[in-house]
């Protein structure tokens, strides 16, 4: 096709195999579009495109990707708001036509296996070397390694003892992200079992991040288009006692707070740690995630946070409804 179609917050350049995605660096488009610059998108890891009504005068045009073909999505698992989605191209309705025509140009390239998973990643993982800062530690990522330093401010009694940390990809099984949206947000490292081996029955990483508005709460990340841990003789099996381990517990893992762990730097810091992980893999191996049960939480472990909080909240960082809507929160888990 050759042509472009400028929306709000991105363009689309259409090649003859992929579409060339290029995010706007405005202060209205949000942080993680941002981040990712821009993303070319081959035909073969869509499985539809979608034209439907917008907010506001607006349409929207999508690039529905396959299950597997992006390790973005892979790792976000549905917790991605729409602003936040990286194949939303919103118009103007003035422009529906025209959007029309190029939807139904990209559905003609989709290729004979757009309907099934990807059996590897299409599309292409941000690029380290990247890092973040979470509330209790900085993570690092090199392409070969990834890296927790704890801080004295945040990090618990049991991440001092056990000391920073330093985890090869090669010796990594998956990934595993939660909204910093959510109580317990994280991200978590998962330990690769060899084939034919029992499940590991130590403790897996976590990475624990803060809030922020780029995703929403809830949903269950997993790395692998349906992958089962149970079955998968090659990927992690996390052991029962191991699912309820908390991430500000696990010396491989770090905790988000508010104002750490945003989503514009720790989702794609996820997905290219799961990209390097694929890559060393077995073509067969399907990684894939296990969230901890939730538990009641540590009564001094809530006040710990509550009087973090209140910190933030005298500083100005906070303000009095996100104080008292958080604070109700982690009350709510005593």
């Amino acid at each position: 096709m050759g042509d472009v179609l400028a929306g709000i917050h991105a363009t689309w350049e259409f090649d003859t195999d992929s579409v060339l995605i290029r995010f706007e660096r405005g202060i209205r488009t949000p942080r993680l579009l941002q981040s990712l610059r821009e993303r070319r998108v081959p035909h073969a890891a869509l499985s539809s495109v979608t034209l439907t009504p917008g907010k506001r005068g607006t349409v929207v045009l999508r690039a529905v990707p396959r299950p597997g073909a992006d390790p973005l999505l892979e790792v976000a698992a549905g917790q991605l708001k729409d602003g936040y989605d990286p194949y939303r191209l919103v118009l103007p309705a003035e422009r529906g036509t025209l959007a029309a025509y190029y939807a139904d140009e990209m559905r003609a390239l989709l290729g004979p296996d757009a309907a099934e998973p990807a059996e590897r990643f299409l599309v292409a993982a941000p690029e380290a070397p990247m890092q973040f800062k979470a509330y209790d530690g900085r993570a690092g990522f090199d392409g070969e390694r990834v890296s927790f330093r704890w801080f004295w401010t945040g990090a618990s009694t049991a991440k001092w003892k056990a000391g920073d940390q330093t985890f090869p990809v090669a010796e990594l099984g998956g990934v595993e992200w939660r909204s910093p949206e959510a109580i317990d947000g994280y991200l978590r490292l998962l330990p690769r079992r060899p084939e034919g081996t029992a499940p590991v029955p130590g403790p897996v990483s976590c990475l624990h991040m803060n809030a922020d508005t780029g995703a929403g709460a809830g949903a269950e990340p997993v790395t692998g288009p349906g992958a089962d841990p149970a079955q998968d003789a090659t990927g992690p099996v996390v052991a029962e006692s191991v699912r309820s381990a908390r991430a500000d517990q696990d010396p491989a893992a770090v905790v988000f707070g508010l104002g750490y762990g945003p989503v514009h730097e720790s989702l794609p810091f996820a997905a290219a740690v799961l990209e390097s992980v694929r890559r060393k893999q077995p073509a067969h191996a399907a990684p894939a995630a296990v969230l901890p049960r939730p538990g009641r939480r540590d009564p001094a472990d809530i006040a710990e946070r509550i009087h973090h909080l209140g910190e933030l909240h005298r500083a100005g960082l906070v303000t009095d409804d996100e104080f008292s809507a958080k604070k109700a929160q982690l009350l709510a888990e005593l």
